[in-house]
Parts: C-alpha cells; sequence; structure tokens
C-alpha cells in the first residue's frame, strides 16, 4: 500500500504549488497597496517575481488538469492565504504617511506638549463645534507612528475625536528626530513622496 502512494503527485506538489500561490498573490496584493500609495519604483520588480512564480505554478497545474484534484484545492487555498498575507506584510511594513485630526472641548495643554516631546509636528486650529468652542489638533505623521499618536490621544484626551486617514504626498513633513535618523532599506528604496 504503502509502496504505491505517490508522494509527489500527492504532498510535494500540491505543498509547492500551496505555496508557490501563496507567494503570488501576497506579492500581487502588496504590488497594488504600494501602487496606490504612489511607490513606483518597487512596483514593476515586485509585478516581475509575481508572474514569474504565478507562471511556475500554473504550469504545473496545466500539466496535471485531469490527474490530481488536489492540485486545485491547493491552488484556491494559496490564493486565499496570499491574499491575507499580503495584507499583513503591508500591515506590518507600515509604509506612507498619514494625518491625524483631533477634535476635543477638553483641555488638551497636556496632549500638545506629550506631541511636542515627541517631536510631531502639530498645527492647533480654535473651532465652533455644535455643542460650543473645541480645538483642532492636526498632525501629518509616519503611518508606523501612528500608534504612538493615539496611545498619547487616549491617555492625555480619552474623550476626544480623532481620525486618521491615508496621505498621498505632502510638501513638508517634521518626522520626530529620533526616527528620521533611523534610514532603514526600505526608506531608502521607498522614499516619502513629495508634491511637485
Amino acid at each position: 500500500m504503502l509502496n504505491s502512494f505517490d508522494f509527489y503527485n500527492w504532498v510535494l506538489f500540491p505543498l509547492l504549488i500551496f505555496l508557490a500561490r501563496v507567494c503570488d498573490v501576497s506579492l500581487g496584493t502588496l504590488r497594488a497597496v504600494l501602487a496606490s500609495k504612489g511607490y513606483k519604483t518597487i512596483v514593476p520588480f515586485i509585478g516581475f517575481f509575481e508572474v514569474l512564480i504565478w507562471l511556475a505554478a500554473i504550469t504545473q497545474i496545466l500539466k496535471s488538469l485531469d490527474d490530481n484534484l488536489l492540485f486545485y484545492f491547493a491552488w484556491a487555498a494559496g490564493y486565499a492565504t496570499g491574499s491575507y498575507m499580503g495584507l499583513v506584510i503591508e500591515e506590518k511594513l507600515a509604509l506612507g504617511i498619514q494625518v491625524v485630526r483631533i477634535i476635543t472641548n477638553q483641555t488638551c495643554e497636556n496632549l500638545i506638549e506629550a506631541l511636542n516631546k515627541e517631536n510631531f509636528g502639530l498645527t492647533i486650529v480654535d473651532a465652533q463645534g455644535s455643542r460650543g468652542p473645541v480645538k483642532l489638533l492636526f498632525t501629518t505623521i509616519k503611518r508606523k507612528n501612528v500608534k504612538k499618536v493615539v496611545s498619547l490621544i487616549n491617555q492625555h484626551t480619552p474623550n476626544a475625536f480623532f481620525s486618521v486617514d491615508d496621505v498621498k504626498s505632502a510638501s513638508q513633513i517634521s518626522f520626530p528626530i529620533h526616527v528620521a535618523a533611523k534610514r532603514s532599506i526600505f526608506r531608502r528604496i521607498l522614499p516619502v513622496r513629495k508634491a511637485k
């Protein structure tokens, strides 16, 4: 019984197809996200490897079109897993810049002081809300610093309303000194886009 079991056809090839599909779909998802953020330099390279891996996987599928239905399940499972993995990778890289808008009717001197202490650029506007005067605070930051800013908001003005939006390009951004000094490989490959 064991001698008749085709290890390559029932285990190895489906596993390779699954892994190849995870890789190419992850790259595809990452490529689409980076393209939407304007990172034109690296997108073609990701696309090249994405298609190369896809061709290797589809070739194996077509060779055994009628032999093994497990190949189809490996293909579909790889696609589903790759879609998720691509988003996870993009989230971990935390590329791009975002603007945080804070609206509060509370005393926010402590929050302003905390943000200034972290060297986050800040714009403060006096405004009128439906229930009286409010303060509007705007800060444009690296996406990876959003959690830090949100933590400071919750710590100093827990009842404040805030929103976070993507910024495709910006003319000038004041990043924290200790963050700007650490230029990673991705930072050099994918510089922050500035408006023309």
